[in-house]
């Protein structure tokens, strides 16, 4: 799962302008259509680093490192008549003179906007967080940034001092969104008291948001660490605490008691529709809850027989139940210490990196570390996710594992856990991407869900083809994630659109998937809390595995896999439709070159 630091809005599609080292110049002059399709892409790509300047500071873009988002309903519907305005705009460039790369970026520029404009009327953006993240997990913004001067140090002091605003502008938000019933249910918004309480400390220095000035860089002068120090615990104990404070007892009192007591979006205002519009936009289709409820049980179905036959070459002997409950609960697959699982993952990571090059032409050059996620989110939050790295090159991608109660981390599920998360999966895909100078900016940082995590669930069984799962235990590991991402299709619209409590979806995942049930609780709330974002997994990864199939087939002999990945990747993440396009389009253009030369020609 790519996990962002920031809550959008709306989905946006972007980059940062100046990324070093990757720009290409075009070989050809842009006439006067083109040359203002860029203009539009360069100015909105300023106005959302401006919207969004926390987004922007985690990129490297550090012009507005010392603002939060403006998160009034005011800016808010500012931004809505924005959006219909730039679509205005679009519309007066003629599409027809655009060359066929540019007639794609068109596309899918409306196309982000249209979204954005059709998601504003259902106020979404009045449930402003939830169990995984948001104003109780600010301070994590500053493991993204550099401090490297003192106006960096300067930056973080002035976000200090505004954030009683931003926690005032969230609290608005989420009072209008108890007026007009858009909130997420009490069983997931429970857990967010104890992590405010985190946030609530007697000592300024035991604030997270105090991490910074805990190092300086030596050519700051001692004076200045000085000045900076107490300054950054006068904000944070005469604004930062108290700010909790008072959000915490807002969320207690008046809040947490109004939360749904059932799980759904469905008990929102239109929430049948809201959730049929999140099921087209993460999955980039046209499909329907229904649509989707059956695929992930035919999936389920399929992946289970799979699993049967796993099960019997390891000569275990008992029912598939027991089987699970073996894998769930035998020492033997378990570590005893936080610190060999992390050990564990970075041997992992250094197993897996010399075989990229069996299945890859193109890798990306920006490297990634694994790290512990932060403790205080860890027993809230999902057994791993990735963070990309920082535009301008400061930062690596980051591979995060949740190291809370190793004992209940099975080592069958990490090699195909770490494919996912780091290489080739996300950390792959992403900063490829980012070094597509030729792809305009909103293009190179963007996120189609369906397309990024469906290739993260593609990559795990790229295990297979590195010859990385070597026991049945790992490969029964990776049917379990497949299964994981198939019984989430059921699940999610099952709680979304047909009304299951979380019980029966817990206990439907149970019964088909050996995860924890730590992880399964885990993870069902993240469904109930992200209605429809998990149905991308298994939609996009399928798509992938239907085109390689098919590729494979017209191509014979002369497919290479190594060029059929560069055909996904080389044009960023795309909606599966776009994909679609391509992939056929590569394909043909080898079955032409494979083709002899005609009689008389050579």
């Amino acid at each position: 799962m790519r996990r962002t630091t920031v809550l959008l809005i709306f989905m946006l599609q972007g980059v940062l302008v100046g990324t070093p080292g990757v720009a290409k110049s075009r070989e050809e002059p842009l006439d006067d259509a083109a040359k203002t399709l860029h203009q539009l892409f360069a100015s909105e790509w300023d106005y959302q680093m401006e919207r969004h300047p926390t987004w922007a500071s985690s990129l490297g873009d550090r012009r507005r490192n010392d603002r939060w988002e403006d998160l009034s309903l005011e800016a808010i519907e500012k931004d809505y008549q924005h959006r219909t305005r730039v679509l205005a705009r679009l519309e007066a460039i003629d599409r027809s003179r655009l060359t066929p790369r540019d007639q794609l970026n068109y596309d899918l520029f409306r196309k982000n906007y249209e979204v954005a404009i059709e998601g504003h009327q259902y106020h979404w953006y009045l449930a402003p967080l939830n169990q995984r993240g948001g104003i109780q997990t600010a301070d994590e913004l500053a493991d993204s940034l550099r401090f490297e001067t003192l106006k960096d140090y300067e930056d973080w002091l002035a976000r200090l001092r505004a954030f009683p605003t931003h926690v005032d502008q969230t609290m608005a938000l989420m009072r209008e969104g108890m007026r007009e019933r858009v909130m997420l249910p009490k069983v997931v918004m429970q857990r967010v008291p104890g992590q405010i309480d985190k946030q609530i400390v007697a000592d300024p220095e035991a604030s997270p948001f105090f991490k910074p000035f805990r190092h300086f860089p030596g050519d700051i002068p001692e004076a200045d660490r000085a000045r900076l120090t107490q300054t950054a615990k006068d904000a944070i104990a005469s604004g930062v605490i108290p700010a909790y404070k008072h959000f915490k007892q807002f969320f207690v009192a008046d809040y947490l008691p109004a939360c749904f007591d059932q799980v759904g979006v469905w008990q929102a205002p239109r929430g049948e529709e809201l959730y049929a519009f999140f099921v087209r936009q993460f999955t980039t289709t046209n499909m329907t809850p229904k649509d989707v409820h059956e695929l992930g049980l035919r999936e389920v179905s399929r992946i289970r027989s799979e699993m049967q036959s796993i099960m019997e070459k390891t000569g275990f002997a008992g029912t598939r139940a027991e089987f699970f409950n073996f894998l769930r609960t035998d020492p033997r697959f378990h570590y005893s210490s936080a610190a060999d699982l992390f050990e564990a993952y970075e041997a992992l990571a250094k197993r897996i990196d010399p075989n990229l090059v069996k299945v890859f032409r193109t890798l990306p050059r920006v490297p990634y570390g694994v790290e512990p996620i932060p403790d205080a989110v860890a027993p809230d939050t999902t057994t791993a996710y990735y963070r990309p790295p920082a535009a301008d090159g400061s930062r690596a991608g980051t591979f995060f594992v949740n190291l809370y109660k190793p004992e209940e981390r099975p080592k069958w599920e990490m090699m195909a856990l770490a494919l996912h998360e780091a290489v080739p999966g996300h950390h792959l895909q992403i900063a490829l991407a980012m070094e597509q100078g030729e792809l305009p900016k909103f293009r190179r940082y963007g996120e189609y869900t369906a397309f990024v995590e469906g290739w993260g669930l593609y990559a795990e069984s790229l295990g297979e083809d590195m010859g990385l799962y070597d026991d049945p235990y790992s490969k029964f590991g990776q049917l379990a994630y497949e299964m994981w991402r198939a019984v989430r299709l059921v699940v999610d619209t099952g709680i979304h659109s047909m009304r299951w409590d979380r019980q029966k979806a817990i206990d439907y995942f149970m019964e088909n998937d050996p995860k924890t049930e730590i992880d399964i609780t885990n993870e069902i709330d993240r469904y109930i809390a992200w209605p429809g974002q998990a149905l991308a997994y298994k939609v996009g990864e399928l798509k992938i595995k239907e085109l390689r199939a098919r590729a494979q087939s017209a191509l014979g002999e002369a497919f290479d896999l190594r060029e059929f990945h560069d055909a996904v990747l080389k044009d960023g993440a795309v909606p599966l439709d776009v994909l679609e396009r391509n992939v056929d389009e590569w394909t043909k253009s080898k079955t032409r070159s494979a083709q002899p030369p005609a009689v008389g020609q050579k």
